[in-house]
């Protein structure tokens, strides 16, 4: 299923009913699953995470935008948070099999309905503006710039809204868009002076010089009798965290305050909690696939394993890029081993092949070692393909970002090179088996050990043009000359086999 995400921010956060109406309105439909309800008194705030298929999350977001401007009176509203409208910020971020394009798409296109239908003044930042400037959420809406002051300066040309009229009503404006997955994470302070909550903030953002990808405010939580220190981290895997809960830390201590705990607002992914403890805890060669819990989703989520061949077959021909090529090739080679180790036990325990048994043995567990390795492979390939699928989402707007996305889709086209290699010889070693099976096994399963060659070869070959096509993604042309080194070696000695393989079959048949 094809799925996006969106995690709307609507400025209430603290009448419980009037959220759930909210929300009710958003799960329109059996398919779209609210993930998660946030509410935040003192920033008078919530943010609901939910999922959609592509083509149902615009109707749910509507249904949202539509409830929230019904329920919430902007003239009303009282905050510590910016905020525009009653459905303040609707962002789409792009899950399985879907592309940013296509959020970019979904965003304009729910503004301008937004704006004809509910009469709501509609702004479009990140992936989906229309201007460079209002790209970044906080130029457009921030504390000196919020709901009353767009309602002074909206027949302004500056602020014009991309869709909708050019006044502002009780529902406030809406600003829509298309990004990438972002962290809210607040740190609260041990104080009540809002001047160090804000100095912090201002110090370390991105746009005051601080750390890249953080966007930070400072809050004052009147209720708790503490400040805080609110924050988006909009790429964790190059900031993460634990790298700002430190800086914030470090300033704060400059200023005699200590912390008296963080939140994270809505989802956060796995990954970024498993970079904080390993940063903490100074773990050692330690990756996420040593959780437990995730071992257990992986095994949900394992496509051929948890899949009748019907079911396999089904996706393999629909319009999803995965499973493909790669992973075919990978479960040919798995079947041609199971060939292989059919002929060997065929042939054990018939007298006419005492003098081969203990060969036919040993090939019976070499093929069913090579049957169960490119068996896992299959769901390997697949998670390579996502890797440069992510890199191809990356920004690219300035150089920076454009020399950082080429480095991620060199870099994973690498692993979706390894990954189809591996197939290759592994199918090779099938090959190889074939060939024995073939002169010294039961000859009544000949061509049953020929087909075990034919369909390895088929895979390896299939393997090798996965390998081509993600070359084209890299400049590394010594690793370009050793991968097609490989190929040749790997087609010659393939070839080689299935002619020896052809002669004893002629011989027999």
């Amino acid at each position: 299923m094809r799925l996006v995400e969106c995690v709307p921010n609507f400025s209430e956060g603290r009448d419980r009913k009037v959220v759930n109406d909210i929300a009710k309105a958003i799960a329109y439909d059996e398919s779209v699953k609210i993930l998660d309800i946030e509410m935040d008194p003192d920033h008078n705030r919530s943010v609901i995470t939910f999922v959609a298929p592509i083509d149902k999350v615009s109707e749910a977001a509507f249904r949202g935008i539509k409830r929230a401007s019904e329920l919430i009176d902007m003239d009303k509203h009282r905050g510590t948070h910016p905020r525009f409208g009653a459905a303040d910020v609707v962002p789409f971020i792009p899950l399985y099999d879907t592309t940013m394009d296509e959020c970019v798409e979904i965003a304009r296109s729910l503004g301008k309905r937004v704006g004809d239908e509910l009469n709501i003044p509609v702004y479009l930042y990140e992936k989906a503006a229309f201007l460079e400037w209002r790209r970044n959420l906080p130029d457009i809406r921030n504390e000196k710039f919020q709901y009353e002051q767009l309602k002074e300066h909206i027949m302004e040309e500056k602020w014009k809204p991309d869709f909708g009229p050019q006044f502002v009503g009780k529902a406030g404006a809406t600003i829509i868009g298309a990004r990438d997955f972002l962290i809210a994470f607040n740190v609260n302070l041990n104080t009540r002076n809002l001047d160090i909550a804000k100095k912090i903030a201002r110090d370390i953002r991105e746009r005051n010089g601080g750390l890249k990808n953080v966007r930070a405010l400072g809050f004052d939580l009147k209720e708790r009798g503490m400040v805080q220190v609110s924050m988006n981290l909009i790429n964790y895997k190059e900031t993460p965290i634990n790298r700002v809960f430190e800086l914030i830390k470090s300033e704060a201590e400059r200023y005699g305050v200590s912390i008296a705990g963080s939140e994270i607002v809505g989802l956060v992914p796995l990954d970024a909690l498993v970079q904080v403890a390993d940063f903490y805890l100074r773990l050692e060669n330690f990756s996420s696939k040593q959780i437990l819990e995730k071992k257990i989703w992986e095994g949900d989520e394992k496509m051929i394993e948890n899949m009748s061949v019907k079911k396999f077959l089904e996706e393999l021909s629909s319009g999803s890029p995965t499973p493909g090529g790669g992973a075919a090739s990978a479960l040919v080679g798995s079947i041609a081993a199971s060939l292989s180790s059919m002929v060997a036990n065929l042939t054990i325990g018939k007298k006419k092949y005492a003098d081969v048994e203990s060969e036919m043995k040993e090939i019976v567990k070499v093929a069913v070692r090579l049957r169960d390795e490119l068996f896992s492979i299959v769901d390997e390939d697949v998670e390579v393909f996502n890797k440069i699928m992510d890199a191809l989402k990356l920004p690219k707007e300035t150089e920076e970002q454009a020399r950082l996305r080429k480095e991620k889709i060199e870099q994973a086209s690498k692993e979706a090179c390894e990954v189809p290699l591996k197939t290759a010889r592994l199918c090779l070693d099938v090959m190889r088996l074939s060939l024995r099976v073939t002169e010294k096994g039961n000859k009544n399963a000949i061509s049953d050990g020929a087909c075990s060659a034919y369909f390895a070869q088929s895979a390896l070959r299939g393997a090798l043009l996965n390998i081509r096509i993600n070359l084209k993604n890299i400049s590394d042309e010594n690793y370009k000359k050793m991968m097609q080194d490989n190929m040749q070696n790997l087609i010659k000695e393939s070839s080689l086999i299935l002619e020896k393989v052809e002669e004893k079959i002629n011989e027999v048949m």
